[in-house]
């Protein structure tokens, strides 16, 4: 281990980490998910842009690294992005990162990542985990063309969007939360019950669960699962035998 992180720090001396953000990926739930590189490029750069600074100093902390955050979420990005841009126009590197997975997927970042191109200031992404591509590779549907929807609208438009998935003949990946789970999964037996799917609970994490099955079938068998935490629902293509 100690080799391959000396290895890794003498690739990163080749770069000039100076005015530039890097899009970090990080663990969706086990630490260990973490790449080398990741690692690497958080302790090297000036401060690191996250989503909550509690959950980002639990990472650091276990890998042992001291670094500034500066809160950016989905409220806030809007007001403070530009602060961002003016360090690292300065000659400062940056590290984006959010709780959990890539910075952009259904997280918040997009409107630095954009504001950040418009000022010609290099982006570099530093791939890791993801929990759409996990939920994917774990659902054996075909990958080869899929639709990823994220969240659904809470209410405007939700119920179109659903109706629209019902004829979608590629493979469907959707995100919920504890909260709307047991929601979804009755809405999917509505609108296309023989349909199959896989719902990937908890992904690296302790108690992780994947369950499969048509949505009428999951549906009935629903007090057979705990129903917390976060949630990749894969729908399977209504072509798919």
């Amino acid at each position: 281990m100690i080799r391959l992180l000396k290895g890794a720090a003498i690739i990163l001396k080749q770069f000039n980490l100076t005015a530039k953000l890097y899009i970090v990926s990080t663990p969706i739930g086990n630490l260990g998910d973490i790449t080398l590189r990741a690692i690497e490029i958080l302790r090297s750069v000036n401060f690191i842009v996250c989503e909550d600074t509690r959950v980002t100093s639990i990472l650091l902390h276990h890998l042992n690294i001291k670094k500034e955050l500066y809160s950016l979420n989905a409220a806030s990005e809007k007001f403070k992005a530009q602060k961002v841009i003016e360090r690292i126009m300065q000659g400062e590197s940056c590290a984006l990162v959010t709780d959990a997975g890539t910075p952009g997927i259904s997280d918040p970042g997009t409107r630095l990542i954009n504001l950040t191109i418009k000022e010609n200031i290099d982006v570099v992404s530093i791939p890791g985990a993801t929990a759409l591509i996990a939920a994917l590779s774990l659902s054996g549907f075909p990958s080869d063309s899929f639709v990823f929807e994220g969240f659904l609208p809470n209410k405007k438009g939700r119920q179109k969007n659903l109706k629209q998935l019902a004829d979608e003949e590629r493979t469907v990946v959707l995100y919920e939360s504890t909260y709307r789970i047991e929601k979804l999964i009755d809405e999917l037996a509505e609108f296309m019950p023989k349909r199959s799917m896989v719902i990937c609970r908890e992904i690296t994490k302790k108690f992780e669960e994947v369950i499969r099955g048509t949505a009428k079938s999951i549906q009935a068998d629903l007090n057979e699962h705990i129903l917390k935490g976060e949630f990749v629902v894969v729908i399977a293509s209504k072509n798919l035998k």
